[in-house]
């Protein structure tokens, strides 16, 4: 099956290339979900009754380095839950069908290094990077979803797209971005964000920035080093100032310091004892909830919302320009099909095309 007809009515509407091209990619297998979604509710299926006690969504923020991906694992471990690492650029679609890594152009065409490197590159990398980071964490946070309501089993999460926008008013405060680039990203996030439920619970690593940047310039890679403390305090001051109060009328909020952090003990018998007692998951019933299943399992729905035609220069390609990168990716080994229908890359099914 052809991914042509989609990415070529996105380009025509003069929609985000790399979300476009996205967009082509999950067309084939949405409708599938969607339809076998329904199928299983008509036969019985029901939600509620796969829940336990640890059926939550649990995500862990903090600055950069701060140590969440740790706790998130053992937070994870501790509880029988499903971890998932932090969404990067090529969360998605890391690799061609022969095991190449995917060029950049195909993969939001922005680069962390160059970020680091340049923050206030005038071409727009810095917008391109965060937009593309956000709609990964939105599909990131479709799978978790689709995975809690499928199976029951709860999930835990590095960051999330609720907390992803902390790192678009610190580009913002630093001068990295412009104001229409946070006006883009607050229709996108509102209107993607709208259908979902956010998380349970929210826990929190506090880690001043003096640490942050000594963990930085001890670990990191040589572009991460060029971070400056003025960026990381800014995503300090978006998180205590913005975030933390906004999701602690949703949902449940723990908060640590580094050291507090490490014990993980503490950290369980903290989450134990909380009551989830408030936020919009105490209004679902096996309704809403199998409609919330069906959108998170239909990952072209998802992500539609980021392809809307909002012009703003940093992230806009014109048609033909589209057209000519949508060819080319066409042309990469595994990618002219549906996946299982490349004979180029051995997939075996190629006599059902």
């Amino acid at each position: 099956m052809s991914l042509a007809l989609p990415l070529f009515r996105a380009a025509r509407r003069g929609r985000p290339a790399f979300c476009a091209l996205r967009t082509a990619r999950l067309h084939v297998s949405s409708h599938w979900n969607l339809k076998y979604g329904w199928l299983a509710y008509m036969l019985g299926e029901r939600i509620t009754p796969k829940f336990s006690e640890y059926s939550k969504v649990i995500t862990v923020d903090g600055n950069l380095r701060s140590g969440k991906g740790k706790l998130a694992q053992q937070i994870a471990q501790e509880l029988g839950l499903r971890y998932f690492p932090e969404a990067d650029v090529h969360y998605l679609d890391k690799v061609t069908g022969d095991g190449t890594l995917l060029d950049s152009k195909f993969n939001g065409n922005c680069s962390l290094e160059e970020f680091y490197n340049n923050p206030k590159d005038p071409q727009g990398n810095s917008y391109r990077l965060q937009s593309w980071l956000f709609s990964n964490r939105l599909l990131q946070y479709g799978d978790a979803m689709e995975h809690l309501l499928s199976t029951g089993q709860g999930v835990v999460l590095e960051r999330s797209p609720y907390s992803d926008f902390v790192f678009l008013e610190a580009m913002f405060k630093q001068g990295y971005i412009h104001k229409r680039c946070v006006e883009h990203y607050n229709t996108i996030k509102d209107l993607s964000l709208y259908e979902f439920l956010p998380p349970h619970l929210v826990v929190y690593i506090d880690v001043p920035v003096s640490e942050i940047l000594k963990r930085i310039h001890e670990k990191s890679t040589p572009y991460e080093k060029k971070v400056s403390s003025a960026y990381l305090q800014s995503i300090e001051d978006a998180y205590k100032k913005s975030f933390l109060p906004q999701m602690s009328e949703t949902c449940e909020i723990l908060q640590y310091t580094a050291s507090e952090a490490e014990k993980v003990e503490r950290v369980i018998e903290d989450i134990q004892y909380l009551k989830f007692d408030k936020g919009p998951w105490l209004e679902q019933d096996d309704v809403s909830l199998h409609y919330l299943r069906v959108l998170a399992e239909d990952k072209l729905q998802v992500i539609l919302p980021t392809t809307l035609p909002f012009y703003i220069p940093e992230i806009t390609v014109g048609g033909l320009e589209m057209d000519k990168l949508y060819y080319e990716y066409r042309d990469l080994p595994g990618r002219k099909y549906a996946p299982g229908y490349n004979a180029d890359v051995g997939d075996k099914w190629i006599w059902l095309k």
